[in-house]
């Protein structure tokens, strides 16, 4: 069964959100975000072009608020996979697809699995440096088309040879085995993991938790595409349990306690305290912290552990000071190892469910996940959120919202 650890919770921390008056004119804020659902790979959006995709979003951000376009002074995008239609600035491409005036720029980040969630930090920064005063921070994937640029044989070598002589850079799926192993998570924890996410993603959309932000959008066959496709709720452990390893035949990985093959886009309209006063803006949050760490190629994915450490020490809080935590679900042994190091209360993490159930846009998850996660803060009142995600290469990112009360 999974562990239920418990911590001290600090009342005095939620109680403290700050408000918009009380922020300097160039604090950095977040005002809106909106996503689309998330497609199964070959699903509901594998007609889209990625452009087309992220311009809904980027859409959507200004005309909700009723925003001039052309005030916008930047658009950061992540993108993990810039091939074919995510090639060639697929950021500059969404925002004219978008209608937005020629004179606004745009500029797409890779950081693998925390592209988009890296494209905050550097609209964070932009504003915060008194280069910009308005930033929309987005990200897409379209894995039914690019595949995740796994294709070594049509894209060429992805690592020199004396590279993978001194860290062997496994696959991602290798990787995952790997964490399995050094932190002794059964194959039936990884499961229970997984049926968890399923679990809880299925509630949320019940409680329609992510409507304020979510965009139906237009799907194939001429349907829409209005809840995240990747969610089974019909899924059990006697069922995850017959599933076949992926990557060792003797191995813990499944295709059921990994994250999905998928389709997405999401965003988050940023700008300074000041723009939010002038243009009548309730600030939903703002950035308190942020990071991304380096760790050990040989298993890849971890960096959510040291970053997460890091961040807490950073912004002089304690775990017990986290009302909730985004551990980015790439693989259930990424989130098990976590769990394991660090022993948070589990009724914080994840609540609503994570990228096992609903999918991994690699570009887009990073945005998605801190959409969920500012959104469940205001619902409950909390005040401060941690969102951390592994990425390919062996890099954590970890970013530490507070909620704007």
């Amino acid at each position: 069964m999974l562990p239920e650890w418990r911590l001290c919770f600090r009342g005095d921390v939620m109680s403290a959100a700050p408000a918009l008056s009380t922020l300097a004119d160039r604090e950095p804020v977040i005002v809106d975000m909106v996503r689309t659902p998330v497609g199964r790979r070959n699903g509901a959006l594998r007609e889209w072009h990625s452009a087309d995709l992220l311009a809904v979003v980027l859409d959507a951000l200004v005309t909700r608020i009723g925003l001039p376009r052309a005030a916008v002074d930047d658009v950061v995008a992540g993108c993990a996979t810039q091939v074919g239609m995510q090639a060639g600035n697929v950021a500059r491409t969404a925002l004219l697809t978008a209608g937005f005036p020629v004179t606004v720029p745009g500029t797409t980040v890779q950081r693998a699995c925390g592209s988009s969630q890296q494209a905050v930090h550097f609209a964070d920064n932009l504003i915060r440096s008194g280069t910009c005063d308005i930033v929309i921070a987005a990200g897409v994937e379209l894995m039914s088309v690019t595949q995740g640029g796994n294709d070594d044989t049509k894209y060429g070598r992805r690592y020199p040879e004396d590279l993978v002589a001194r860290y062997s850079m496994p696959s991602m799926g290798e990787a995952a085995e790997r964490i399995a192993e050094r932190w002794d998570l059964s194959r039936a924890y990884l499961d229970e993991l997984s049926l968890r996410s399923h679990t809880l993603a299925a509630a949320a959309q019940d409680a329609g938790r992510f409507a304020d932000y979510l965009l139906p959008v237009a799907a194939a066959e001429g349907s829409t595409l209005d809840r995240d496709e990747g969610v089974r709720r019909e899924t059990s452990l006697e069922k995850l349990a017959t599933l076949k390893t992926s990557f060792r035949p003797d191995g813990r990985v499944t295709a059921g306690n990994s994250s999905q093959v998928s389709d997405g886009a999401a965003g988050l309209l940023m700008m300074t305290a000041a723009k939010a006063r002038e243009y009548g803006l309730r600030p939903r949050a703002r950035l308190h912290s942020q990071l991304v760490v380096g760790v050990d190629p040989e298993v890849m994915l971890t960096g959510p552990i040291p970053a997460t450490r890091a961040i807490l020490e950073r912004a002089g809080l304690a775990l017990g000071d986290i009302d909730l935590f985004e551990i980015n679900e790439a693989f259930a042994s990424v989130l098990g190892a976590w769990l394991k190091e660090l022993k948070p209360d589990l009724d914080r993490v994840n609540v609503n469910g994570g990228s096992i159930a609903m999918g991994h846009p690699l570009g887009s998850s990073g945005a998605r996940l801190m959409t969920i996660l500012i959104s469940e803060l205001e619902r409950r009142g909390g005040r401060f959120g941690l969102q951390s995600m592994c990425c390919g290469g062996g890099l954590g990112t970890a970013t530490l919202i507070e909620r704007i009360g």
